[in-house]
Formats: C-alpha cells, structure tokens, sequence
C-alpha cells in the first residue's frame, strides 16, 4: 500500500522525539478554561494544544461545542504562550474556520473517517493547504475503511499525514470504552510503513486511570506520537469528564513513559526469529494434518447423513482447550479464538465434501 507521504514537520517539534504529543481539553468551553489550560500545559513543556470547537453527541441535548468563537480562544492561547493549535474538522466549513484561525493541526474524527461522503468533501475542502491532518480510525474495525480515509486525504494533494488509533465501537461494555483491538494498527503499520500512528489512550480507555497503561502499550508498540485530553479542571468538564486529566498528570505520565528504540538492530534477533520460523512451519503442517483428519470425518458424516456441526463436541473442545492453555501459560480467550476459527475452517471444508 502507497501513499505520497511527506514527514509532518510540524514547526518547533522534533519528529525523531517520541512521543509528539497533542494535548488539550475535549472541548473549548470558556475563554477562562482555554486560557488556563494553556498557560498549564505550556508550563509543563506541551507544544502542541487540542481543542474540540464542534462536538456533536451520540445524543442531542448536550453540549454541542462553543463553534467559531472558541477557534478565536485558541489563537489566543497561540499567541500568548507560544503552543501550535489542533482542532477536529467535519465539514468543509469547519476546515475553512480552522484555516481562517491559523490552526496548525487538523484531526479528522471516527464518525467521520467512516463516511466515504465525508472524507471527500474534507478532501476536496483541503486541496491545495499544506497543512498536518491526523485521520481516526473508524467507529468500526474496518481496516480498508480507515485507509480508504487516508487515501481520501492524501488523494487531495496532501502529504503530512498520520494515523489516530482511538480504539473500536464494542456494543459489550468492557474495560475499554472502544477496545484497542492492537492487531489493527499493527497491520496498518505494516501496510504502510511510513505513516506515523497516534495513540489515543483517553477514547480508547475512557477514563483517567487507563490513560498511562495505554501510553505505555502505544510506545511499546513504536508509535510516534499521543493525542490526549488533558483540562484545567477534568472534573467539571462540559463533555468527557472521566477521560480527561490534569496538564501536571499528565506530565507526570510522560515522565515516567518508557521509550524504546524502534530503529535499533535486530540482528541479535535473528536466531530467535529462525526458530520462530520453525515453529511455525511445524504449525502449518500440524494444522493441514488435522485438516485432512477433519475431511475424513466429512465423509463419514455423509455416509451416515449427521449435520456437520456437533455442538457438545465442539463445546467440548473449547472447554478442554481453555483450560490447557492456562495451564500452558496462555489466555483461555486467545485459545478460545484460535479455535473458533479452527472449527470454522474445518466445518467449511466439511460442508464441502457433503456438497460433492
């Protein structure tokens, strides 16, 4: 996968010091909270300040951002203490403002990076600007769908480009507000290597005490950067309260990150990875052999005429299973998904043979 990427020289920030960091309230409520705020994230060495000016809800009635006028607070903060700017942008319009306010970073947020219609109108709204523009993931877990944005974006002529991992809509109430869901921003820096990622701990965890283990889990994993929510006062904030810290927690977090070398050699890896290999060529071939076993078993189901899938048996099985692999040192939940799609393909290529 090909994107026309240029690095995102954002001025006064050195993009081979990670993490970039964006921080800032979930939204501009008063001139008096932008202004604190600022003065308080300048003073503990942020660089760049976020702000949402238009915030609509999952459900009307709430507040819905303070619109322009808080584009004006945060040019304000700019030029009194020095900070580089980010909003979110949804429409043309709000691209437009945005420029019109000198805003140095835009963001482009997961409702919106799910709708075709919208990212083209954004894409079209910023031909011809040179400007930083970070792309959420969708609500959804749709790889192609949040590259497919990128695209979008980049398409238009615009080549400062990263990647906002904020986590993934769950309908089950878990740990997470939207559950990370790793595998996918790993697979979109594989896809495109040069694409800087963002962690986004405060939408991924959605609340305070979550933050720092997800800024960890983000540098681990070599992301370039961290987009957080960080207030003057979080517990009275007009929208997200429980996911946004203070600007001296929030220095505190950074403080105490660990940042490991992802351009280090791994040459000394090398024997490892071989055996890596190995192992999982014996996988493979283990898996084929089991498959050939399960085919045996299709046939003899059709000549019997039993429906393919054996409900007690499998349940059987992910039950045995679970509790092997905790004994193994495993998860029962990573084991249970292994074989969930084991039995799928197995009961595929059984239907199969009844079909012949």
């Amino acid at each position: 996968m090909e994107l026309d990427l240029r690095p995102l020289n954002i001025p006064g920030i050195d993009a081979e010091k990670r993490p970039i960091v964006i921080a800032g309230p979930c939204s501009a409520e008063t001139e008096e909270q932008i202004m604190n705020t600022a003065r308080e994230l300048a003073a503990n060495g942020i660089k760049i300040m976020r702000a949402g000016i238009w915030k609509p809800r999952t459900k009307p009635g709430g507040f819905e951002g303070v619109g322009e006028e808080g584009l004006r607070w945060l040019k304000q903060a700019k030029d009194e203490y020095g900070l580089l700017t980010a909003t979110e942008v949804a429409t043309a319009a709000h691209v437009n403002a945005a420029l019109e306010h000198n805003v140095d970073v835009l963001w482009v947020g997961a409702r919106t990076s799910a709708n075709p219609f919208a990212m083209q109108e954004l894409a079209d709204a910023l031909k011809g600007v040179d400007i930083p523009v970070l792309v959420k993931n969708p609500v959804n877990p749709d790889l192609e769908l949040w590259i497919g944005a990128l695209q979008r974006i980049n398409n238009a002529g615009v080549k400062r480009i990263a990647a906002i991992h904020r986590g993934f809509s769950s309908y089950e109430k878990r740990i997470y507000r939207n559950p990370p869901m790793w595998h996918i921003p790993i697979e979109l820096r594989r896809r495109i290597p040069a694409l800087p990622i963002f962690g986004d701990p405060s939408h991924t965890g959605g609340s305070r005490e979550l933050i720092a283990p997800l800024c960890q889990q983000a540098m681990d994993l070599g992301f370039d950067g961290l987009i957080i929510e960080s207030h003057c006062n979080p517990d009275n904030a007009w929208s997200d309260a429980k996911q946004q810290i203070t600007p001296d927690v929030l220095d505190f977090i950074l403080d105490k990150l660990t940042i490991r070398n992802s351009a280090v050699t791994t040459e000394s890896l090398e024997a490892l990875r071989k055996q890596i290999d190995d192992i999982d060529n014996q996988l493979l071939e283990l898996l084929a052999k089991r498959m050939r076993v399960c085919r045996e078993i299709g046939t003899y189901k059709k000549e019997h005429n039993l429906t393919v899938v054996q409900t007690a048996r499998y349940s059987e099985i992910l039950q045995k299973r679970g509790a092997q692999a905790s004994l193994c040192g495993m998860s029962d939940s990573f084991i249970r998904d292994v074989f969930e799609h084991i039995h799928e393909e197995s009961v595929a290529q059984q239907i199969e043979i009844l079909n012949k």
